[in-house]
This record gives structure tokens, C-alpha cells and sequence, in this order.
């Protein structure tokens, strides 16, 4: 579709916006290290939560969970709704621990909590690897959404949204640091939300779908609604639910879902004016992003169903696109080429929205590690303030030429994020515990992330070339994470543990207690179980199911009114 003048003007609008606020907070995050990577700790509880939803919203989003949807039924993504107990758990539990650890990124706690050369290489190989290969893969699927977006919509050729994508995001996080990416990011979700709707409200009302009632009443569309799995499909009901719900959420790493929380999540609760306003940005974020955020994709990806009922329907619709680039994620973007002139602009703008944000999350977190924790601690100690933002703006730069070379050649978001997951498999439970367990030490780490990383490199490269029987999955899965876990474990318990004046000063830092974890674990479980009410009671009300609408918008009430008298009990004992 072509976009006409209105189009573009709103979307020249929405740059000159984005640019706007990143050139406006340059002067200040110029000013100091403390401000260009941490916004100078000066951020409220409701910016903080926001932003955080700007960043964990990018255009793989809609784009995968739509392919959950078409690939099985609503319940697939239990892969990501599972998290919501990692979160939970980070805010009640670890994030005042961040706080007052006094770290700069997750990166430098490694020397605050181990000694010797293993510690510093932890740092700085965590540093380099995470800042710069790891950051371009997660970046990199971020643009595969906006080359199969822009495809799509607009016939654009990938290089073209990858050039575009990498200009405009280098100029963009390199001028305001996180500072500007956080006001940016109160910006970004409105449009994005707004965008998300206007997508929504043109799918549902395409005379083949027939209006929202028509909509929700079909039996294609019928079929994938539920909020679970199906039991009697075992690979994917196992995949989908009991993995996830049973261990992925506390012993896989993932960016953004990290157990105890870790990267561009830590750097925003550690630019946070103090404990509780660094906990009540996250609780705002994880009820947003659970309970609201997503479902008008979710409706736009249940007309999907019916105006492209499978991949075939997409090739036919759009031959120019690379077959192999046609996977379940094209539905999305293909829904959105409905969206007449006028409004074209405005969902335009919204998929950009969801691309900056998230690729300005990953930069300002890859270039904080860069900075910080590999050219300060081990280039240049005596590097000025100056040179540090240099070093951080320079960063920002090979990451996106480096997100630009891979990009390309991904496949599909499902893909990709499964195989994350695989390669964070049985790390999860090392990042609980390295806050309490003090017999855990650097070698604990080096093993969790070297074994982790060579088996599901091993299981998805080689094995599949050995003439074995095919593994699914979530079977890869347990797989990494069983061995993992013993390997860790293992050289745990065979090295010495950290020097006892290191655990003491750790301890002393942290001042953890029995008193927080107790009634921070109880405040998760209540927390969880009224975001997970409030998500049911949000599709029940959207599927007009009454009287389930009802029941779990009590159950919300019943887990949530607990909540206050026991945050009340857990941050009176600490003062906050």
C-alpha cells in the first residue's frame, strides 16, 4: 500500500518528535557517565514502569504472538506468560537488593560478589559477550520483524529498513543516553498502543470477518482462544505450558526475563530515585504488560485466522516477499495492510515506535557494559567522563553494524526465541541463589554459561546431523538444563568458595534478611496471582464470557487487596 501526504507527515511528526526529545536531553547525558547510563538515578516509580514496556515491546512482539497463536492456540504463549513469576519475583525479592548493592549494571556485581582473576574475567568477558554478541542477535531479531514489517506493508526492500533502522537508531541513543530513552520511551508506548488499536479496530471490521461479534463467534477462530494449551496434543501442551510453568521461568535466562532480574530491567530499577520507587515501576510494568498491553494483537492475530487461514494464503497475497521469510509472524504485518491512508501513518509510526524503543534499550544497556564494565575496568581505569560517554557512544555504533550484517539472515521470531531460550537453559537457578548461597563463586558462573552455550550449540548444529531420533523442543530444553545444572553444581562444590571477607562486605551491602525474603515471596505469589486474574478477567470480559469475566475479576480483587498489607509489612521492617 502506498502511503499518501497525511501518512507521511505523521510519520515525519513522529521523528521529529523522537529526535526532538533525544537532542533536548543530549546536553545533560553529556554532562556525566552517572547521567548518560543511568539517567542520574533521578527517575519516578510511573517513567520507570513505562519504559519498561516501551523496551519489552518491540515488533517481534505482535509478530510472535501471532505465530503462537496460528501455530497452536492463545495458550502458546505461555512460553512468555510464565515469565510474569520471574518478574514478580525480581520486583519483590531482588530489585531493593539492586538498589542497594549500589552497581552500576548488572555486570559489575560480578567483582562485587566474587575475588580474583576468575571474577574479573567473568566481568569482562559477561561484558564483552552480552554488550556485543549477544545484544546484536537480540537486536538483530528485532529488525527481522521491522524487514518483514516493512516488506509487507510498504514493499520496502530488507536493506532499506535495515540502513534506516541503523541511522536512526544510532543517532537516536547516542544523543540522549537512557535518560532521553526513557522520556522518549513515555512517548513511544502511547503511539505504540494507539497504533495497536487503530490495527485491531480495522482487522476485526474487514467484511470477511465481519465485526468483533462475527469475530469471536467463528469456528477457525474458536478453536485458538483458549487460554491454555491442548492437553490432548502432548508435545505442544508440555512445550507450551508444563515447561514453562514448571521450570523455565526460574532456571532460564532470558533478556529481559532474567531470574533476579538483569539487564535493560536492572538498568532502569537502578535509575530509580530510590527502593520504592524502583518497586513500584516494576509492579506497574509487569500488570501492563501481562494483563494489557497485548490483547489488541492478540485480536488482530485472531482475524488473521480467517483472512490468511494458512501460509499458503500469505505467499499467494504477497509474492514478492522471500518464501522464506513467509512464517506465521507475516500474518501480523499482512492484517495491518488493511489500515486505510490517514491511519496508515499513525501504525507506521507505532511499529517504528516498538522498533526504536527496544533497539534503544538494547544499546544503552550494551554500551553501558562496554563503558563500564570492560574499557573502564580493564583499557583504560583512568578513562574521564568524557571518554566514557565516547566509548559508549562509539559501542552503540558497532552494535547496530553488527545488527545490521545479521539481521537478514534470521528466520522467525519462534525460531530465534526458542533458541535463546536453549542457550539460557539451567543458568536461571545460579542468579537466584548467588544473592544468598555464598559457597557459589565465579567458576559456578564460567560453568553455567560455557556448558549452557556449548550443548545447545552441540544439540541444534551437530545433533541433528547424527541420525538420532528428532528431539522436540522442550526436550532440548531439559536437556541443556539438566546438564547444566550438574556441571555447575559440581564445580561448586569441588572450588573454594569466595573469600569470606568478599561474602561478608557483599552481605553488608545488601543487608538481606529472612524477613525479606519470606514476605517477599508472599508478596510474588499474590502479586501473580492477581495479574494473572486480571489477564483471564480481561479476555473473558473481550470473549463475553460473564460469568468467568466475573469470577476472575474477583479472584483479581481477592489476590490484590492481600498485597498492601504485606508490602506494608515487608518495606516497614526495612525502612523504606
Amino acid at each position: 500500500m502506498l502511503l499518501n501526504w497525511i501518512d507521511w507527515l505523521t510519520i515525519a511528526l513522529f521523528f521529529v518528535l523522537m529526535f526532538g526529545i533525544a537532542l533536548w536531553c543530549s546536553k545533560r547525558a553529556s554532562s556525566s557517565a552517572k547521567d548518560f547510563f543511568l539517567s542520574g538515578q533521578s527517575m519516578p516509580w510511573w517513567l520507570i514502569g513505562i519504559s519498561m514496556c516501551a523496551a519489552s515491546t518491540s515488533t517481534n512482539s505482535a509478530n510472535m504472538f501471532t505465530e503462537y497463536i496460528r501455530n497452536s492456540n492463545l495458550g502458546e504463549n505461555w512460553k512468555w506468560w510464565a515469565f510474569l513469576l520471574t518478574g514478580m519475583l525480581t520486583v519483590f525479592v531482588y530489585s531493593k537488593l539492586w538498589v542497594r548493592s549500589g552497581a552500576k549494571s548488572d555486570i559489575e556485581f560480578y567483582e562485587m560478589r566474587y575475588t580474583g582473576k576468575a571474577a574479573a574475567f567473568l566481568r569482562g568477558f559477561r561484558a564483552v559477550y552480552l554488550g556485543f554478541i549477544f545484544n546484536i542477535i537480540s537486536t538483530g531479531i528485532v529488525v527481522l520483524a521491522a524487514i518483514k514489517i516493512g516488506q509487507v506493508l510498504f514493499g520496502v526492500d530488507q536493506w532499506t529498513v535495515v540502513i534506516v533502522t541503523c541511522v536512526a537508531s544510532i543517532v537516536y541513543s547516542a544523543l540522549g543516553g537512557l535518560r532521553g530513552s526513557i522520556y522518549t520511551d513515555f512517548f513511544l508506548f502511547i503511539i505504540i498502543m494507539v497504533g495497536a488499536v487503530v490495527g485491531m479496530h480495522y482487522a476485526v471490521n474487514l467484511p470477511q470477518v465481519g465485526g468483533y461479534h462475527a469475530l469471536l463467534s467463528n469456528p477457525t477462530v474458536l478453536e485458538h482462544m483458549s487460554f491454555f494449551p491442548d492437553i490432548n496434543n502432548p508435545d505442544i501442551f508440555v512445550a507450551a505450558f508444563v515447561i514453562p510453568i514448571a521450570v523455565q521461568w526460574w532456571n532460564v535466562w532470558y533478556p529481559g526475563s532474567e531470574p533476579g532480574g538483569g539487564g535493560y530491567v536492572v538498568q532502569r530499577m537502578l535509575s530509580a530515585k530510590d527502593e520504592n520507587h524502583c518497586m513500584g515501576g516494576s509492579v506497574f510494568y509487569q500488570v501492563v504488560n501481562y494483563a494489557i498491553r497485548p490483547w489488541p494483537w492478540y485480536l488482530t492475530a485472531f482475524a488473521s485466522l480467517i483472512v490468511f487461514p494458512d501460509l499458503l494464503s500469505l505467499q499467494k497475497a504477497f509474492p514478492n516477499i522471500d518464501p522464506s521469510l513467509i512464517k506465521g509472524d507475516v500474518a501480523y504485518p499482512a492484517m495491518l495492510t488493511f489500515v486505510p491512508n490517514g491511519w496508515l501513518g499513525l501504525v507506521a509510526a507505532a511499529m517504528m515506535g516498538a522498533l526504536f524503543s527496544t533497539v534503544a534499550a538494547h544499546l544503552s544497556m550494551g554500551s553501558n557494559y562496554i563503558a563500564n564494565d570492560f574499557w573502564k575496568r580493564f583499557v583504560r581505569p583512568e578513562a574521564s567522563e568524557k571518554e566514557l560517554i565516547l566509548v559508549g557512544r562509539l559501542s552503540v555504533i558497532i552494535i547496530m553494524v553488527g545488527t545490521a550484517l545479521i539481521s537478514p539472515f534470521l528466520i522467525s521470531a519462534g525460531t530465534v526465541f526458542n533458541l535463546i531460550l536453549q542457550i539460557g537453559a539451567g543458568t536461571g537457578l545460579i542468579y537466584l541463589l548467588r544473592w544468598f548461597w555464598m559457597r557459589i563463586n565465579a567458576w559456578s558462573e564460567i560453568t553455567a554459561m560455557a556448558v549452557s552455550f556449548i550443548v545447545a550449540c552441540f544439540l541444534q548444529l551437530v545433533y541433528p546431523h547424527l541420525g538420532l531420533p528428532a528431539l522436540a523442543s522442550w526436550q532440548n530444553l531439559l536437556i541443556v538444563m539438566g546438564i547444566t545444572t550438574v556441571a555447575w553444581v559440581s564445580v561448586t562444590l569441588l572450588t573454594a568458595p569466595t573469600a569470606e571477607v568478599k561474602a561478608a562486605e557483599f552481605r553488608g551491602r545488601i543487608k538481606v534478611t529472612r524477613h525479606d525474603i519470606a514476605w517477599g515471596m508472599l508478596a510474588m505469589t499474590l502479586a501473580s496471582a492477581a495479574v494473572y486474574s486480571a489477564m483471564f478477567a480481561t479476555g473473558y470480559w473481550i470473549y463475553g464470557k460473564t460469568t468467568l469475566a466475573i469470577i476472575m475479576t474477583v479472584a483479581f480483587v481477592v489476590c490484590g487487596v492481600p498485597l498492601f498489607p504485606v508490602l506494608k509489612r515487608l518495606n516497614g521492617r526495612n525502612g523504606c
